[in-house]
């Protein structure tokens, strides 16, 4: 949620990202990191501990896919990674699905 604010604030402003951020929460379940995510992000092999820390979280939740640009950081990943672009096509019922 913080990167989608500040993307769409930089590029917009900060009444829209405001807005977008009430629109995903409307329609998403919001994951948390706590005491568990962290150690379990610990034990993923990624190399940086955010995107680590992301998957701990969708795992965690339960999550079909992680939405992210940089597949590559993903590899390996227990949760399937999906650029924008395929998670709309999914959403939308037109890709593969899994």
């Amino acid at each position: 949620m913080t990167t989608v604010h500040y993307l769409v604030a930089r590029y917009a402003d900060n009444k829209q990202a405001d807005e977008l951020v009430d629109w995903l929460s409307s329609r998403f379940e919001i994951g948390v990191a706590g005491r568990r995510e962290f150690l379990r992000a610990r034990g993923l092999p990624f190399a940086d501990f955010e995107d680590a820390v992301v998957c701990a979280v969708a795992e965690a939740c339960g999550c079909d896919g992680i939405v992210t640009r940089n597949l590559g950081d993903f590899t390996g990943s227990p949760v399937r990674p999906l650029s924008p672009e395929e998670f709309l096509m999914d959403l939308e019922g037109t890709g593969k699905q899994n």
